[in-house]
């Protein structure tokens, strides 16, 4: 639901911060719609369901904790996934020794003017692409790099934009674009027997 410039101001202090009935407006209207999106991302960074969950209910908190520096009206989620990606990388990454440092600041100032399309998520412990529904796809995705995995996910699972991505990810529009062919082509070679047995060429 998008916000007025107008509307706005009258729910925002002289501090530039709005108001507690407004927060609650934005966090229940605007964020909360994308849970479940959420949560396939986090299950797919981390394989474990109760990981997932933390990292979602920790991406709320930081949601809400600095929702002041989210602009009413824009793109939630696509501020709520790059909240969850710098959340996986500080706290997960660590477990595979290679903890990488993200500041806040890094989303805070993450803003997107376009207009918030919701996109209807799809599960991916049951479908990932049309046409093809196994564990072997599942397992598949889960075996790419986590970098690779990460843009084939924000890319073609929840339709981002390469602009988009990038901001997420952090990383030029350039090298989602490469990332991107290489995910793909790592999992076509990957799903090419399978893809025999379900009758693809």
């Amino acid at each position: 639901m998008l916000i007025t410039a107008q509307k706005k101001e009258k729910h925002v202090s002289k501090k530039g911060r709005y108001s507690p009935e407004l927060k609650d407006k934005i966090f229940h209207e605007e964020f909360m719609p994308h849970i479940d999106a959420l949560y396939n991302f986090a299950y797919h960074l981390t394989y474990d369901e109760e990981d997932a969950n933390d990292l979602v209910q920790e991406t709320y908190m930081k949601a809400f904790r600095f929702i002041d520096s989210y602009d009413a009206g824009t793109n939630a989620k696509a501020w709520l996934f790059k909240i969850l990606k710098n959340a996986f990388i500080n706290e997960y990454r660590k477990k595979s020794k290679k903890p990488t440092k993200v500041d806040y600041e890094d989303f805070i100032g993450y803003q997107d003017n376009e207009e918030n399309s919701r996109v209807e998520y799809v599960d991916l412990r049951h479908e990932i692409f049309s046409g093809m529904i196994g564990d072997e796809v599942t397992k598949a995705l889960n075996s790419l790099p986590v970098d690779f995995r990460t843009v084939i996910l924000l890319c073609d699972v929840e339709n981002f934009s390469y602009e988009e991505i990038a901001k997420i990810t952090d990383i030029p529009i350039g090298t989602v674009r490469s990332r991107l062919h290489r995910a793909r082509n790592m999992l076509k070679e990957k799903l090419k027997s399978y893809a025999k047995t379900m009758g693809y060429q």
